[in-house]
């Protein structure tokens, strides 16, 4: 800790001379050091450009005039649900048989409101908000920030980045909209405003700046790749704005971290560049289509860096390369490392998809990898994921285990789809009705058929084949997952 020493000097004309000469030249030795001291803080103050307020308006900063131009085009997102509630003796075969189905044992059904919020991107009624939001909803209202309301309907819904586009009919009037800023240009420190309705007590503004990019270890979608802020964020706040001091929209508020509820000063948002794709494909042809790299990695740690000649942990390193994959062309193969995807770096399998997922089927992309220590490039162009061998979609029927199930084949387009794993192939359990057969011997969606009484299932043709003939047991092998089931039914 600095101290501060005070010396009085007293020149006394009675002193000794010898003494007034000490204390004359001491002072002059001061006076040297004080201009000198003067100085050097001068330099200091200029060197850190303190500029003292010199009128009221320079003390009268305030971010009102963005808030004015980007709060009418944030909205409140109101979900109704119908929830069926049953009393604890509903499952209780007892009181059914005394009281009927009119009885305990009847459903109940409330309806449950729901509140997030939105943000206006189209000034024609196209709003972007959190599937989370919406989602099992029933009916869906849009309440402007003057208050009118309007009845939505939902355009695109999309589970893995926990977005949904819905569009409300505005009999030709022009809504204000936000722009889309580019938020590969955010940087850590920007000033931010959120916007949002937190707790339902109506629209609020929180500033504060970006904490960090690139987050991918958050858990929440299945593109990790998130914005995060220390702009208070707080339940209600899904699917507002995250907006710069240009009012632009940098990204969709979607979570915050958080042990009770509350905002602790970390949030989250989806970026601009992922709502700008998932809004441009809602509102061209209604679907949704990413562009596939084909590859699978995983993260170089410091321990791989070292015996892969990496100077530091980064990249992903190529476990396994789909046989259709653009990169085979390319030169790429396994063990090499990709660390960037058009100069920007590339730190684990969510940020290169995340990479790959903002950007167009038909674009051609500078992929930077290493191969035995050597740092080198190469243009791919982005394929959609094939369709190849066709899904053909069949719900089976009769008395075999599969019963009630929806089968397909496995392509990449369909696993990319359903959010199944594209390495594998075969055929797939896509969807189980819930009074089943298949659902009361516990088959789940996403099951692959591996075979079925020692016959490899390459084809859903072939289990159709299978399943008419009378068998009396049934000797199953499925993969769930990492594991692989043995089953055994008695037919």
């Amino acid at each position: 800790m600095s101290r501060m020493y005070l010396y009085e000097f007293n020149d006394d004309l009675n002193s000794p001379p010898i003494l007034r000469a000490s204390i004359g030249r001491l002072i002059a030795v001061a006076s040297v050091l004080i201009v000198s001291t003067g100085v050097f803080f001068t330099s200091m103050s200029n060197a850190q450009e303190r500029v003292v307020p010199a009128s009221p308006k320079d003390i009268q900063l305030s971010f009102a005039p963005i808030v004015r131009q980007v709060t009418p085009a944030v909205v409140n997102v109101y979900t109704k649900r119908v929830v069926r509630n049953r009393s604890a003796l509903s499952d209780n075969s007892f009181f059914d048989f005394f009281f009927g189905r009119r009885g305990l044992g009847v459903p109940r059904q409330r309806i449950q409101n729901s509140l997030g919020s939105g943000v206006i991107v189209g000034s024609d009624g196209v709003i972007v908000t959190n599937n989370h939001v919406i989602e099992g909803g029933e009916k869906f209202t849009v309440v402007l920030s003057d208050r009118r309301e309007y009845d939505a309907e939902i355009i695109l819904i999309d589970e893995r980045t926990d977005l949904a586009v819905l569009r409300i009919d505005t009999k030709g009037e022009k809504l204000p909209s936000l722009r889309f800023a580019n938020s590969d240009l955010v940087e850590v420190g920007d000033l931010v405003l959120a916007i949002g309705n937190p707790f339902g007590v109506g629209q609020t503004v929180t500033s504060g700046i970006i904490s960090a990019v690139a987050r991918t270890q958050v858990g929440i979608s299945d593109y990790q790749f998130f914005i995060q802020t220390d702009a208070a964020i707080n339940p209600g706040n899904s699917g507002g704005a995250l907006v710069d001091i240009s009012g632009n929209l940098v990204g969709v508020n979607t979570a915050i971290f958080s042990r009770s509820g509350g905002s602790n000063g970390i949030g989250f948002a989806i970026p601009s560049n992922m709502v700008r794709n998932v809004v441009e494909s809602a509102t061209s042809d209604g679907r949704l289509m990413r562009p596939w790299l084909g590859v699978k990695g995983q993260v170089v740690t410091s321990e791989l860096a070292e015996s892969l000649g990496l100077d530091r942990p980064v990249g992903v390193l190529i476990n396994e390369i789909h046989s259709a994959s653009p990169v085979l062309s390319k030169g790429l193969r396994v063990r090499d490392v990709i660390i960037s995807v058009d100069d920007f770096s590339v730190f684990d399998p969510q940020s290169l998809n995340y990479r790959i997922a903002t950007k167009k089927i038909g674009n051609k992309v500078v992929i930077g990898y290493v191969r035995n220590g050597r740092e080198l490039t190469t243009k791919v162009k982005l394929i959609a994921p094939p369709e190849n061998p066709p899904r053909n979609l069949t719900t089976l029927s009769g008395n075999h285990p599969f019963s009630g199930a929806t089968v397909a084949n496995l392509s990449p387009a369909f696993a990319e789809e359903r959010g199944f794993d594209w390495m594998q192939e075969g055929v797939v359990l896509a969807d189980i009705a819930g009074r089943s057969l298949a659902n009361r011997y516990g088959f789940k969606a996403g099951d692959i058929i591996l075979s079925v009484n020692g016959q490899e299932i390459d084809a859903v043709d072939t289990l159709e084949q299978l399943v008419r003939r009378p068998i009396g047991r049934w000797d199953l092998t499925i993969r769930r997952g990492d594991r692989t089931l043995n089953i055994s039914i008695r037919g």
